[in-house]
């Protein structure tokens, strides 16, 4: 029996993994390797291992970065300390920050010269929320859950006002910022439209292939946040969802009695690695591969000047 593949629309890289690899890459053409990029580009093994072998060397600090090397902040986005350490050791750095990212530390400084408290909607130990903590010139306070706002010490009528995470979608932060809002009497967040769209746009997506998938199948790593996330959004709707970073992870027993399988990806997984997944199910099965109609994405953003003609 045929298996029918149905791929969800979009999936896959946004416009901010697309301009952090784009920029690696120029920076390697212009400079040569090695360049020293700081924490993964982005989330994704096999995006990490192409740039290695193009000669980028990935570090988790500052101070393994040699004297004078070209030095790339990830797509995640970077704490005020480690500009500043870079900044000292004169280091040429290349910003690799999503500008949606970016966009979320601008509100957050703002938000601290109105004088009110920052509340970060975030999960801990995020490389994303350590950069926008550091970067906000005040303490944040960083709250994951429901349970966390009402454990809140902070006087209900203190002015307050709360940024998100970029990689989670309005559906994922409503009932938080709910919470909020009604424990808070002064409080400002910014427009539902500044949530990342790819995030918003991939969730959407995936809840539209679990209704025609008997099994869902999501691409990506397992430190990626977003890719976790659309897996999770898979078993909260009731269809049997399994994370795989490749064909290789694709497990035969998983299909058994399966008649569709629903295929996406986190926004830092390559198209490569979906057509990996897709052959690994055709040297199970015959396959019949279709696309879902979905939200078609035109976002690009700008490079930084010193790498836009290279």
């Amino acid at each position: 029996m045929t298996l029918k593949v149905v791929l969800a629309q979009p999936r896959g890289f946004c416009a901010g993994v697309v301009r952090a690899i784009d920029i690696v890459e120029r920076a390697l053409k212009k400079y040569g390797p090695p360049v020293y990029v700081r924490h993964e580009i982005v989330h994704n093994k096999y995006v990490v291992e192409t740039l290695k072998a193009k000669g980028a060397r990935f570090v988790e600090s500052v101070s393994e970065i040699p004297d004078d090397a070209v030095a790339i902040f990830s797509a995640h986005g970077v704490s005020k300390a480690v500009e500043g350490e870079a900044e000292v050791r004169n280091l040429p750095v290349i910003d690799a920050t999503c500008p949606l990212v970016t966009k979320v530390h601008n509100q957050g400084k703002r938000y601290v010269k109105q004088g009110r408290t920052v509340i970060l909607i975030g999960h801990a130990g995020h490389p994303e929320v350590e950069g926008t903590m550091g970067q906000i010139p005040a303490p944040v306070v960083l709250v994951q859950t429901v349970a966390d706002v009402e454990t809140l010490t902070i006087p209900t009528d203190t002015p307050v006002a709360y940024v998100t995470q970029t990689t989670l979608s309005v559906d994922d932060t409503k009932e938080i910022i709910a919470a909020l809002t009604r424990r808070f009497t002064d409080i400002q967040g910014p427009d539902t439209r500044d949530i990342c769209y790819a995030t918003q746009n991939r969730q959407s997506a995936v809840r539209d292939l679990c209704e025609v998938a008997d099994l869902l199948l999501v691409v990506g790593a397992t430190n990626s946040s977003n890719s976790n996330r659309l897996r999770e959004i898979g078993a909260e709707l009731g269809i049997p969802s399994y994370l795989i970073a490749n064909g290789s992870e694709l497990d035969p027993a998983w299909l058994d009695g399966v008649k569709t399988v629903g295929i996406t990806a986190g926004a830092s997984a390559p198209e490569v690695l979906v057509d990996d997944v897709i052959t690994a199910l055709k040297k199970l099965k015959p396959v019949e591969v279709s696309t879902l109609p979905g939200r078609e994405e035109n976002i690009e953003f700008r490079l930084p000047a010193e790498l836009a003609s290279v």
